[in-house]
């Protein structure tokens, strides 16, 4: 039996915005959850979230990082287990059927489990690691890998909406820019392309380096997103 296919039967649709404040393709200054409340119920067929998490920092009984530690990470907004739910329950409701989340996680949230996170039409169906190629901090190993899990809306399936079959589940990729979690674009654009159609709309509330805008240019879809401190004046 075929469990899989190289064409998308599911399509997203064309205008997914009820509210005129924000704009497609464009850097909108804003609350995540602001955007993503002005957005159509099961409207979209993706979206990715990279939540700037701090639970290793309330483990660890740290603040924020300060100078010291690096001025571009220090001025972002942390954000606890109770706002990245917010985020997560608003991006069910807008998500179509078969439609999927790609969530960022990091090492400490991978370990301790974020299934408690996800409403119940919402599982987690697979993950990509992402080799960085760059040694970053830890006290035991280092860390050089990133975790996107691939959350999927019920009902599951991959035949006739997952449409791209070549992409490794460990993915290297080394990126550059002034942004501290840059994102890497040839992956993420993959999986814009096997989960969706030319012209979709792509949605991103937590935008940060607008790497997910980028491979929206390069793969023909439309994006839609925004970030508190990183959009446009």
């Amino acid at each position: 039996m075929v469990v899989f296919s190289n064409v998308r039967l599911v399509e997203g649709a064309c205008n997914c915005l009820a509210d005129s404040r924000f704009k497609y393709n464009y850097r909108n200054k804003c609350d995540g959850r602001d955007l993503l409340g002005a957005i159509y119920d099961n409207s979209v067929p993706c979206v990715f979230f990279d939540p700037q998490y701090r639970g290793v920092l309330d483990k660890l009984a740290y603040g924020n990082e300060g100078v010291s530690r690096g001025m571009q990470r220090s001025m972002l907004p942390q954000m606890k287990e109770d706002i990245i739910k917010e985020f997560i329950a608003e991006i069910s409701r807008i998500l179509i059927p078969s439609g999927h989340l790609f969530l960022w996680v990091d090492k400490f949230h991978l370990c301790e489990g974020v299934s408690s996170w996800l409403p119940a039409n919402l599982k987690i169906v697979d993950m990509v690691v992402w080799n960085k190629q760059k040694m970053g901090m830890g006290y035991r190993t280092r860390r050089q890998c990133e975790y996107l899990l691939v959350v999927q809306k019920r009902p599951l399936r991959a035949k006739g909406v997952w449409a791209v079959h070549d992409i490794p589940d460990v993915w290297e990729e080394k990126v550059s820019g002034d942004h501290p979690h840059s994102k890497p674009v040839l992956l993420q654009a993959r999986l814009i392309e096997a989960v969706t159609n030319q012209g979709d709309v792509v949605v991103d509330p937590a935008a940060g380096s607008y790497s997910i805008l980028t491979a929206c240019q390069k793969t023909g879809r439309t994006f839609l997103g925004g970030d508190l401190v990183y959009g446009a004046d």
